[in-house]
């Protein structure tokens, strides 16, 4: 998380008292909230508020950060004024992406702001893409690209960027059949996340109870152990279309579909105010924006 919203989460805190309200106007989970303030307390050397049985005070240091904290916010939001009136919006873009999405989507999806502000430097991290939310919800990260669940995140905004259909693959061998999945059959399913979520509600509404075989986390290593015929993956076929082993996996038919991701551009809501954040979700779209669900 950067520091301006350190602070002003910190200024929303100071002025309300309550861990509990500051979380739910702020849209931040009270986990996060407590982590804030520990690390401005870090970063200090001072304790900023006291905690008791009857609520939240600020101590005398907690006071005087206060005023440091509401002068600096001013101090930057003039400066970035001063930067849009000129049409010089610069700083850096922290993305996060899977592979197959800093592949696939980002170069599309990220032009346009690369186009209108050259000035903006853009750094992508990769990895698994089940981590992406939480990362962005920590602020770790200004945008991410990710699969979508049903119900967004309160903190949340996401938009539509792709849907992606769930395959079935094995390895291409001459062993290897294109019959439907069996109950005796091992499979490699992901360690966590959406896509092995959608593959249990699957499993049981074909009546099958899986024999795993292997488990990985992120999309690709996944792909690899099924190259290796350690067993039928589960996998976006988004992600299968742009493997470097395509040529090495089959598609395998299936009685049902396991289902369908929606890919989306997600921000938290409270850096909208944010002038680089607020550009780069400008130019996201033509997307379909998608509700937050409480």
């Amino acid at each position: 998380m950067q520091d301006h919203d350190q602070y002003r989460l910190f200024l929303h805190l100071a002025s309300t008292l309550s861990f509990t309200r500051t979380a739910a106007d702020c849209h931040v989970s009270p986990a996060t909230l407590s982590r804030t303030v520990q690390r401005l307390e870090a970063t200090t050397g001072r304790r900023l508020l006291d905690r008791g049985p009857h609520g939240v005070a600020l101590t005398e240091h907690g006071h005087r950060f206060r005023r440091y904290v509401t002068d600096a916010l001013e101090l930057w939001d003039r400066y970035c004024d001063d930067d849009l009136a000129r049409d010089q919006l610069g700083g850096q873009l922290r993305v996060f992406a899977s592979v197959t999405a800093c592949q696939s989507l980002l170069p599309d999806l990220l032009a346009p702001l690369r186009d209108a502000h050259p000035r903006v430097q853009i750094s992508v991290r990769t990895g698994d893409a089940a981590a992406a939310l939480a990362l962005l919800d920590d602020g770790e990260a200004d945008l991410a690209v990710a699969a979508l669940p049903s119900r967004i995140p309160a903190t949340l905004l996401a938009r539509t960027v792709a849907r992606t259909p769930l395959v079935l693959v094995r390895a291409d061998q001459p062993r290897s059949s294109l019959k439907p999945p069996d109950p005796d059959e091992p499979f490699v399913l992901p360690r966590q996340g959406l896509v092995r979520d959608i593959a249990n509600r699957w499993f049981r509404h074909i009546g099958i109870t899986p024999r795993i075989a292997a488990e990985a986390d992120g999309h690709e290593a996944l792909l690899t152990l099924v190259a290796l015929d350690y067993g039928t993956g589960i996998i976006p076929d988004l992600v299968l279309q742009h493997c470097s082993i395509r040529n090495r996996l089959q598609v395998v038919p299936t009685p049902s579909s396991p289902g369908e991701l929606t890919i989306g551009a997600c921000i938290r809501r409270t850096d909208l105010h944010r002038p680089l954040v607020a550009a780069a979700w400008a130019v996201t779209g033509p997307g379909q924006a998608l509700r937050s669900q409480h």
